[in-house]
Formats: structure tokens, sequence, C-alpha cells
């Protein structure tokens, strides 16, 4: 069914349900699975890195070092259930690179995690799952996870 399956990471405890659903359908359907975290540029560029952030050189450095982290730890999962994957990191605006990146790796799937959150808090902070379904061209899983607000 599928070739290619997409699943993106921003370390939050939302996107624990996405990775095990998207490694599940990559091993049903022997597809190849791409993890992706995207550093956020808006995040380090507002930054002013005048007072100590991280134990790494600096915001910019500690995000990519945090999103390495996350993909070899996805990877990991993926490849013990014997899964083929890649791993990307990219800098810029998550969604927007999500889009992009699905486009050029001409992803069959992309699985988005979502914290399910109540109408409210949703409507004044938005979410990078719901910018990416509702511009996407390709297929696009979301897979909610319940939290506390």
């Amino acid at each position: 069914m599928h070739e290619t399956i997409l699943v993106t990471t921003d370390l939050s405890s939302g996107v624990d349900n996405a990775v095990e659903y998207a490694i599940d359908a990559a091993a049903a359907s022997d597809a190849t699975l791409h993890v992706l975290y995207v550093i956020d540029a808006e995040a380090y560029s507002s930054y002013p890195g005048d007072e100590y952030v991280h134990e790494f050189e600096g915001l910019e450095h500690a995000l990519e070092q945090a999103g390495r982290e996350a993909v070899e730890s996805i990877t990991e999962r993926a490849e013990a259930a014997g899964v083929e994957t890649e791993t990307v990191l990219r800098h810029g605006v998550p969604h927007e690179e999500i889009l992009a990146y699905a486009d050029e790796a001409d992803v069959d799937l992309t699985v988005v995690g979502s914290k399910a959150r109540s109408g409210e808090y949703r409507r004044l902070l938005g979410s990078v799952a719901e910018r990416v379904t509702s511009m996407a061209e390709r297929p696009v899983t979301v897979v909610k996870t319940p939290v506390e607000d």
C-alpha cells in the first residue's frame, strides 16, 4: 500500500502514539520510514543569546542535538521492528518544512502527532498538525495523544 511513510517529531509527549502508529504501518506495508525533526528557525532566531540556555554552545545547537537524539531514538525503535529508515533534520518553519519534505521525498503518507486538548486551548495556539493537514496535498494521518491541560 505505502512505499514511504513520513513521521515527524517535535520531542513532545504528543508524538509517542504517532511514532508507534507510523512504525506499525511501515512494518505492515514494508515501507521505508522517513523520520523528520524540524529545528524551528523562529525559536532560535528570536533568542538574543545573551543568557545561559543549555549545556551546548547555544540554543540552535541544543535544538539540533535534541533533534538528532529524537530521530536516532525513533530509528532504533523502527529498526528493531524490521523497518528501514531515513532520518532528516531541517531548519525552518515546522509545517512548511514537513510539507516540503513530503513533496521532495514523494511520501505516500505523513503521520503527525497531536495532543488532544480543549478547543479553547487549540484556538489560542493552533498546531503544526492542523496546519499540515489543512495544507497538505498528500495523505496525512493525525494520531492524537490525550494530555491534561
